[in-house]
């Protein structure tokens, strides 16, 4: 038998209850939020900025080390702190 955690379980109670429902027109609700999620991230801006040659060597050091290429890492956090969701160790 396959083992749900606790929020998996609660939301197939919750369908089994009735209190969820399935969508109706999936296919065209799919479409829509993919939409809606390819417009979030689109970058449609262009910025020039300068930075110490030691930090943005540190920053592609850091993007090497994640798999990432270092603009997508510097977007990434200049995301997260435009969010509110970059968190500040002191």
């Amino acid at each position: 038998m396959i083992q749900f955690d606790p929020e998996e379980q609660e939301l197939l109670d919750a369908f089994d209850s009735g209190v969820l429902t399935q969508v109706e027109n999936i296919d065209s609700e799919l479409k829509q939020h993919k939409e809606f999620a390819k417009a979030t991230f689109q970058k449609d801006a262009r910025i020039n900025i300068r930075l110490s040659s030691k930090d943005l060597r540190l920053i592609q050091k850091r993007a090497l080390s994640e798999g990432l290429p270092y603009q997508t890492l510097i977007s990434s956090l200049l995301h997260k702190y435009a969010e509110g969701r970059l968190i500040e160790h002191g």
